[in-house]
């Protein structure tokens, strides 16, 4: 069996964790490679000083080290950190899983994800991956207990990528 490379995006957004949950839930397999990738934004100007960089990638590890705590519970699966500067439009993000040489994306999904900021830039977003993404909705808030089993559907794909879209609902 082939070692795969899942690259997860580490955001602070509960969209990210949901994502990372449903990976290792369903996705992975033993013996797997996860990258946890945060790439975080220094902003723009000429104001980036050596000690607001350092900040920014240590927070971004901090993050990622939270991220990979909720991989404790999975034996036999390796994880690697990865923390970089770069953009918010994802750019930096789909550079970085190409040079990986992943075979999954999993982002969580939600209102400032950058896959709706690089669909915005780019008429072919499919030709910044060369991997299957899989972009993770956070369940809608409701009042029903968040332990409740979730149902997985998928209902988008794209021809020219392995693109899926997975809501996680609650079921009543």
């Amino acid at each position: 069996m082939d070692v795969r490379k899942i690259v997860v995006v580490v955001e602070d957004a509960e969209a990210a964790r949901t994502a990372l949950g449903w990976a290792l839930r369903n996705l992975l397999r033993c013996g797997d490679v996860i990258t946890l990738l945060h790439v975080y934004s220094a902003g723009g100007g000429g104001s980036r000083s050596r000690k607001k960089l350092r900040l920014l990638r240590l927070r971004g590890y901090q993050l990622a080290l939270s991220f990979k705590d909720m991989c404790s519970g999975f034996p036999n699966t390796n994880i690697e950190i990865v923390v970089a500067e770069g953009d918010q439009d994802g750019a930096k993000i789909a550079a970085m899983v190409r040079e990986m040489g992943a075979s999954a994306l999993v982002v969580g999904l939600h209102d400032q994800s950058f896959l709706y900021k690089l669909a915005m830039r780019h008429d072919d977003i499919a030709s910044n991956f060369n991997c299957r993404v899989l972009a993770i909705r956070q369940p809608p808030s409701s009042p029903f207990d968040s332990t409740k089993t979730h149902v997985i559907t998928t209902d988008a794909s794209s021809f020219s990528m392995d693109f899926s879209q997975v809501d996680m609902t609650p079921l009543e």
